[in-house]
This record gives structure tokens, C-alpha cells and sequence, in this order.
């Protein structure tokens, strides 16, 4: 099922994101909780790309196996980095034979080992480039990747937001956020893009805190940290249960939050974590 569908019915979706495990790690340590992942009822599960489009084969076996063998709707997600036309072609004529409807379209980042990667050097350099190829060849949902404190390599948040409308021209369907730990943030983002015609669902994308890495990944992001955020980190530092446990807490009421404030849905970022992910839903108020 294409996910447009399920968002004109006006139905507020949850969903959760995973990622593949490490090519020496086998996939099965992941599937063993896919059923677990299944008993909460999520409307999708999207499955990401690695940096510089590595994991690209487990990304889509992945989430093949999720739609195919455990009826869960998938979105699988596909970087323009490092990849030729033929190549994106030839990935989404796979995407096709395996069922798989929904794409989350990214740009991606450089690969690990090319910091000073040059995006120009690819078939496509930004992700509104990518989508309008995927729009034109393929019949797909297309969601595409949302900043609303900004994309890092972007100086203006106004130039900014108007990249992202150039995203939705060239074909999305709605819009996934990345990292932000205030919903004001969120509401005011959607605010504003309603006011330049963003008028797609805008998935609010919600982190939960599981360790002070979390610092590392705000840093890259350009995403800021609440000053109680800050606090609790540095509260639980030395006690990674608490910690975790506060990261629960805090994410269960962000999504309360969000539904209750009139999101049209909520996609957590798991980090493949089963057992935080079915406390953060009980938190809330999703699970009896």
C-alpha cells in the first residue's frame, strides 16, 4: 500500500525506523525482534541507508522481508550518493519486483572514508534531483527528509525551507523531520512551511535519548538540546539504565505532545531497540 493513502484518510500514523545491522552481524539478530516490532501495530517501518549508500543490499532485503514475510507496510529509504543513474534505476526496478511501494528519498551523506566528498561528481546532487527521476520512472509514494532547525550545510533557514519546497515540487508526497528535542520547534516548522505552500503531511521524527552520543549527533545535525535535556544528560551520565530511562520518558511524552497537538503522525527512531521502543508507546498512551 502506498502510505498517501493511508494519510488521506486522515488516520495519524505511527511508524519506526530501523537500520541494518553490520555486514559481520546477521540479519536474523535484527528479525528476531521484527515480530515484537509487529505486535505494536505500526502503520509502516522505514529501513535506512548507510553513508555513501553502503548497506544499499540490506536496506532493500530488509525491507522486502518486513513487507513480504512479516505483512508489515515498509518505506525503504535511497541515497543519490555515489550512484549512477543506471545504478538508481536498476535498485528501483528491484524495489518494484519485491513489492515495495514507499521510497524515502535522500541525498545521503558522503561516505565515511571521503569526508571532502564532491556531491557534483554524481548523478544527481540534491535530493529534489532524485526525486523528480523517481516521480518520472517509477510509481511510487516518494517522502523525502525535513530540517526544521535547518540542514547543517545550509546558512539560512528561510533558503533553506526553500529547498525543501523544491523537494516537494519535484514530487513528494509528505515529509519525514529529522532531529529536534522542543515541539515548538516542530508546530513553528510547519507553521512556516504552510506559509511558502508546504501543504504535504509533515511527520514529526522523534529520537529518544539512550546515551550522551546523542551530544555527538546534535553536533553534526545542528540540532540544539533543551537546557533540561542537558540537565538529565548530564544527571544520568555515569548511570546509563537511569539515563535510559529517562530518554523513554521524555520521548513517550514528545509523542503525546505531537499527536495531541495535531501532528498527523508520529515516526520513532528506534536505534533497534525493542524493548525501549514498547516503553516509550506504553508512556504515550499507545499501548493498553
Amino acid at each position: 500500500m502506498k502510505l498517501s493513502e493511508i494519510f488521506k484518510s486522515g488516520k495519524k500514523t505511527i511508524s519506526f525506523e530501523i537500520f541494518p545491522p553490520k555486514p559481520n552481524v546477521p540479519l536474523e539478530t535484527l528479525f528476531e525482534s521484527i515480530e515484537g516490532f509487529k505486535k505494536l501495530s505500526p502503520d509502516f517501518i522505514s529501513v535506512t541507508y548507510g553513508a555513501g549508500g553502503s548497506q544499499r543490499g540490506r536496506t532493500a532485503e530488509i525491507a522486502s522481508r518486513i513487507k513480504n514475510q512479516h505483512q508489515i507496510e515498509t518505506m525503504s529509504h535511497l541515497t543519490c550518493v555515489g550512484h549512477s543513474v543506471e545504478e538508481i534505476d536498476a535498485i528501483l526496478a528491484d524495489m518494484k519486483k519485491d513489492g515495495i511501494e514507499n521510497i524515502l528519498a535522500l541525498r545521503g551523506d558522503p561516505p565515511i572514508d571521503q569526508p571532502d566528498f564532491d556531491f557534483a561528481k554524481g548523478a544527481f546532487k540534491y535530493a529534489n534531483e532524485l526525486i523528480a527521476h523517481i516521480r518520472k520512472t517509477g510509481d511510487f509514494c516518494i517522502a523525502a527528509a525535513a530540517y526544521p532547525e535547518g540542514h547543517i550545510d545550509c546558512k539560512r533557514l528561510s533558503e533553506d525551507r526553500l529547498h525543501l519546497k523544491n523537494k516537494v515540487d519535484a514530487g513528494v508526497d509528505f515529509l519525514v523531520t529529522q532531529l529536534f528535542f522542543d515541539n515548538r520547534i516542530y508546530f513553528d516548522f510547519v507553521e512556516k512551511c504552510a506559509q511558502i505552500g508546504i501543504n504535504c503531511p509533515i511527520i514529526p521524527g522523534v529520537m529518544p535519548i539512550f546515551s550522551s552520543r546523542i551530544k555527538n549527533m546534535t553536533a553534526k545535525s545542528g540540532c540544539s538540546i533543551p537546557a533540561k535535556l542537558v540537565l538529565m544528560l548530564d544527571k544520568y551520565e555515569h548511570n546509563p539504565d537511569d539515563l535510559r530511562k529517562a530518554g523513554e520518558e521524555n520521548a513517550g511524552i514528545m509523542i503525546r505532545e505531537l499527536l495531541d497537538g495535531g501532528a498527523p503522525g508520529v515516526h520513532l527512531y528506534t536505534m533497534n531497540k525493542l524493548d525501549s521502543t514498547i516503553e516509550i508507546m506504553k508512556i504515550a498512551g499507545l499501548l493498553k
